[in-house]
């Protein structure tokens, strides 16, 4: 009987007698999930969020092209009235 219980004692059934097995896995996994994310949204802040993330609406779009003098005062009133005919 005391060579069982010295047995059980030195190999307990939770460990399975092979040490941390998996459960070391498993925090890994989710730290580099958790860079992973904070990586792409980084990434996705700096780049815009899409082809619609800087652009904004046609008027805005426009106005900016006016303001850098890539469209003369008449040309930008008659496109913004088009714009705002639709």
């Amino acid at each position: 009987m005391l060579t069982t219980v010295a047995s059980v004692a030195a190999h307990p059934a939770w460990t399975g007698g092979g040490g941390p097995g998996w459960w070391i896995v498993l925090p890994i996994l989710w730290f580099l999930l958790l860079a992973a994310v904070v990586f792409l949204v980084a990434r996705r802040a700096r780049h815009g969020w899409g082809p619609w993330g800087r652009a904004g609406s046609p008027e805005s779009v426009l106005g900016e092209r006016y303001a850098r003098g890539e469209i003369d005062e008449s040309e930008y009133r008659h496109r913004l009235e088009v714009l705002r005919a639709r």
